[in-house]
Parts: C-alpha cells; sequence; structure tokens
C-alpha cells in the first residue's frame, strides 16, 4: 500500500513537473515573439513586446519591395494595364513562382497578383527590372526609402526575401512600411483577395495569409514563414473609420501568429479611439517682441493632428508654455512654446508653438524714420 501511495505522489509530482516546464517553455517561446499593434493613421505603437529587436523576417521584407514599385506606378513608370516583358534574369528563379520564362508578357496587374496574391519571385524580379532597370538598383532604392523612412533597424540585400545573414529588419519597421502601403489605395483590392488566377486562367494563386478570407475588415497586407525567419504576419484591418495594423515576427506557428495579429487588433477596436484634441487658436494672442521692428508676433500652433487614447480616457486638458515676450530678431516658423494634452496626468500629445511671421531687429536707422514718421502725423 505504501508503493501505491509513493507512486502516486510521484507520478503527481511528475506531472506537475511537466506542465511547469512546459508552461515555462511556452512562455520562453512566447517571449521571443516580436509584435507591434499600431493606429495606421498616426503610426501611433499602442502595444508591444520587441518592437525593436533585430530580426531576419524572411519574405516580410518584400513589402518594402511593393512600396517601391508602387511609387513607380504612381511616379508614372509605368501602368498596371502596361505590358512587361520577362528578361533572362526569371531563369532558374527559386522559391515561388509563376513559371515566367524569357520573353513571356504579363500585364503590370497580373505581375502585382502574382507577387502580393501568389508571392511569386520571377513576377517580382519583372516588376523591379521595369521599376528600377536592375536588381541591384532596386535593393538599393529599398534601402534608401528605409533610410528616408526613419527605419533604422532594417537592411536589405535582396527583394525577395532570401535568407541573409545581413538582412534584417523589426516588428516596428516593418509595421511603418505597412502604414506606408496604406496609402496606396490601388494595391487594397491586391492584399484582399485570397485566391485568383492568371495566365488565362492557367496559374492559381492562393494567399498564404488566409485572415483575407476570415477575418472581417481585413484590409492586408502578408503571412509568410520560413525555418529562419519562423511564422511572421503584418495585418491590417479596418472598422468604424478606424484601422490598426498588428505585426508579429518570429512565431512558433502558424496559428500562434495569426491569432496574436487577430487579437492586437481587436484589442485596439475594443480599447482604442482616434480624436483630434480641441483647442481654439484665438486662445493664442500674439506675442509682444522686444527690440523689433513690430512690437508683437502672431503665433499658431505646428500640428494639431489627431491622437489615440484609450475609450476609458477621460476628457483631455491642456497645458500651455510660452515665454511674456521674445526678443527680436524672430524666424518665420520659430518655436516659442509648447501646448500639451493630458489625460490626467498621462502626456498623450504634444505639439510646439511656433511664430506665423518674422519680426526684423530694429535699427537705429529704422528707429529714426519711425519717429519721423510719427511727427509728421501729430
Amino acid at each position: 500500500m505504501k508503493k501505491i501511495i509513493l507512486f502516486i505522489i510521484t507520478s503527481l509530482f511528475l506531472n506537475v513537473q511537466n506542465f511547469m516546464l512546459n508552461a515555462y517553455a511556452e512562455e520562453s517561446q512566447n517571449d521571443k515573439i516580436s509584435y507591434v499593434l499600431m493606429e495606421s493613421e498616426t503610426k501611433t505603437i499602442i502595444d508591444s513586446q520587441n518592437p525593436d529587436l533585430k530580426v531576419n523576417c524572411g519574405y516580410m521584407s518584400k513589402l518594402m519591395s511593393i512600396l517601391i514599385i508602387a511609387e513607380a506606378i504612381e511616379t508614372g513608370k509605368f501602368r498596371l494595364d502596361d505590358n512587361l516583358t520577362a528578361s533572362s534574369s526569371v531563369t532558374g528563379t527559386k522559391g515561388s513562382i509563376i513559371w515566367l520564362q524569357q520573353g513571356d508578357t504579363l500585364t503590370a496587374d497580373e505581375l502585382l497578383k502574382g507577387l502580393i496574391i501568389g508571392n511569386a519571385n520571377d513576377a517580382l524580379t519583372v516588376l523591379a527590372e521595369k521599376s528600377h532597370r536592375s536588381i541591384d538598383e532596386f535593393v538599393s532604392q529599398m534601402n534608401s526609402k528605409a533610410f528616408d523612412l526613419g527605419l533604422r533597424d532594417s537592411a536589405f540585400t535582396n527583394p525577395y526575401g532570401y535568407y541573409s545573414e545581413k538582412d534584417y529588419s523589426t516588428a516596428h519597421d516593418i509595421a511603418l512600411i505597412s502604414a506606408e502601403l496604406s496609402r496606396y489605395d490601388f494595391l487594397t483590392p491586391y492584399f484582399q483577395t485570397w485566391r485568383d488566377f492568371i495566365k488565362e486562367g492557367k496559374t492559381e494563386l492562393v494567399n498564404e495569409n488566409t485572415l483575407s478570407r476570415t477575418f472581417d475588415g481585413h484590409m492586408g497586407f502578408k503571412a509568410s514563414h520560413s525555418d529562419n525567419s519562423g511564422y511572421c504576419i503584418s495585418e491590417k484591418a479596418i472598422k468604424d473609420d478606424s484601422s490598426y495594423i498588428a505585426v508579429v515576427l518570429g512565431a512558433e506557428d502558424e496559428y500562434t501568429s495569426f491569432s496574436t495579429a487577430k487579437n492586437l487588433i481587436n484589442k485596439g477596436f475594443r480599447e482604442y479611439k482616434v480624436t483630434v484634441p480641441g483647442f481654439l487658436d484665438e486662445l493664442l494672442l500674439p506675442m509682444k517682441v522686444k527690440e523689433g521692428e513690430e512690437t508683437a508676433v502672431e503665433i499658431m500652433l505646428e500640428s494639431q493632428n489627431s491622437i489615440v487614447i484609450p475609450k476609458s480616457a477621460s476628457e483631455l486638458t491642456n497645458k500651455i508654455v510660452i515665454p511674456d515676450y521674445i526678443t527680436a530678431p524672430v524666424k518665420n516658423g520659430q518655436k516659442i512654446g509648447t501646448l500639451a494634452f493630458y489625460n490626467d496626468k498621462t502626456l498623450v500629445f504634444e505639439t510646439s508653438i511656433i511664430t506665423k511671421n518674422e519680426v526684423k531687429k530694429s535699427s537705429l536707422l529704422f528707429t529714426v524714420k519711425k519717429s519721423l514718421s510719427n511727427l509728421l502725423k501729430l
């Protein structure tokens, strides 16, 4: 009997130990995931984990490729209905393809379907060469665009997402790239499509991002996986005139990446709202100027943008910080103070108060002329 009791106790202990180890292992794995929840209009980060961790994001780097191609179309380098011809560069293309051969001709529209829905690398080659003549030049533009967007934690060595130790990005940077893609309305139908056909119906395309057919409000962008990057997704959804982007990198399986993205976006819809903080410009009285050709200068807010706040937030309060006067010379657009908005004690938005025009410093000659003018008026 004692042996049976001892066996039961030992079994219970081992089961509890295994449960704790599995839970710890799962928690450790989740800790390795990078994710970001961003409001797409203001680019406000609402929630994140390891947002600036540099990782190989695999085929997610194609989002930057699509952005460069979208810019080329918008600037008129080619149109969606233009016929583009494949060069010899498509020969031997690795990974997902639509089986293009040198000399094959497809419209830019079909090639974009192949790239965005079917993840096709040969379609990307044709579009990249049309956009910037060569793949090397295209990759250079990818990195230049990353710099222009302020993405200091991203580097690209190829447009396809092929693994390279020198290729890296972050959840935060991928979210910013995705937000930029939102500006191109003509891309939305491609991102929203789960299944389509090209090449006169001979080639089927199926989107790896199955949220394109299962998630209400789905607007984009991409899901992918590889041995080096794990399971990744950049998902955008819109509801009641608000939209959120969730980026998940390095998940251990598809379910984790998809469910994490959905939960993050639903959190945005459920708990946050976008608003424009109310403030009357009439409250900004002209600022007194000393030693200037004018005695005062008009002032204004540098920006009064939308902000993201919790739906539970109380009425916002504001605080103005400006001096009693400024000394000439005064430049147009010169910062002279700040206006801050608070949710209770939490700062939610801050903008500069700037001058509307310049005021030159008063000279001796100007003072004499002004004095004479005043005398003549008497």
